[in-house]
């Protein structure tokens, strides 16, 4: 597809999603009464993303005593800064931190998705995923086909082993395909009971989509959620790309929170990882998590 047809394709996905956002704020209030009847015990639970603090642990493993004082107990994994697994997990332990998610590299589980199990084994985790596939841009058919392949398989060793794989959203996903974009076609080649999503809300955005409109649509595929917002004035595009430092705390950016959270809650979202990228991450992260506490359930 020429670029200008994908651009103007994408301008008319932003302009829809903003008047659906503004919407779903307008009615935010109204949702979230709905929901805070449920039960605690069925709410999703309150994590980290530790690739947020990458610099912090690659310096010194203290920083997860950081973690732990913000209220935090689960923490999702994009690597383990040196250590094997079996000692990143007894780390983590010490503090009282439980890992349930990892991301692993495309690269990994195309070439021996039984050796990432291997290590998912040894640190306890639950979930199991791919944040990024690598193409050239704009994201096409036939790499989006070879992806869908790869996860498929990768969701059955990950069965096998009782986790359940995912792939995290990049927003790159939704070049226009047909009638739909190459996400609906990621969708339809991958299958329900072997491949989970994570919605990362920031990139669903960035990509000019309607997270509530997303979550509501595939109830079924959606598991886990990144939470972070998004600075005022945040170019939105294809890519998967931006400025980190467009990453803010919660509450403080342009993203429909109320609505978002509360769709999620609705359809059972087991995990709210705040990802926080920015060089403001040790400053904006407690502050995300005073804001989620009125939602996600924390321990």
């Amino acid at each position: 597809m020429a670029l200008m047809n994908i651009q103007s394709s994408i301008c008319g996905v932003c302009r829809q999603f903003w008047v659906v956002a503004a919407a779903a704020v307008a009615g935010g209030a109204i949702f979230f009464a709905g929901c805070s009847t449920m039960n605690k015990h069925n709410e999703g639970k309150l994590g980290l993303q530790l690739y947020s603090l990458r610099t912090q642990l690659g310096a010194n493993l203290g920083a997860l005593d950081e973690v732990r004082s913000w209220g935090i107990k689960y923490v999702e994994l994009a690597g383990t800064y040196g250590k094997t697994p079996e000692e990143f997990k007894g780390e983590l332990a010490k503090r009282g931190l439980v890992a349930v998610s990892g991301h692993f590299s495309f690269e990994e589980w195309s070439r021996d998705p039984d050796a990432v199990i291997a290590q998912a084994e040894k640190l306890g985790l639950t979930y199991v995923g791919c944040a990024w596939i690598p193409h050239n841009d704009p994201f096409d058919e036939a790499t989006c086909r070879n992806a869908a392949a790869v996860f498929n398989h990768a969701g059955e060793v990950a069965a096998a082993h009782h986790m359940t794989f995912f792939y995290h959203t990049h927003g790159y996903e939704f070049v226009p395909h047909g009638s739909g974009t190459l996400f609906d076609l990621l969708l339809s080649e991958t299958k329900p009971e072997l491949v989970k999503l994570q919605m990362d809300i920031f990139w669903i955005a960035h990509a000019g989509q309607d997270p509530v409109q997303l979550l509501r649509e595939h109830p079924d595929r959606f598991e886990l959620m990144h939470v972070k917002d998004m600075r005022r004035g945040t170019e939105v595009n294809l890519t998967g790309h931006s400025d980190v430092n467009n990453d803010v705390a919660m509450g403080e950016g342009s993203l429909p929170l109320p609505a978002i959270l509360n769709a999620g809650k609705s359809i059972g979202i087991k995990y709210y990882f705040i990802e926080d990228e920015s060089a403001a991450s040790e400053q904006q992260i407690p502050r995300s998590v005073a804001y989620l506490k009125k939602y996600v359930g924390a321990e």
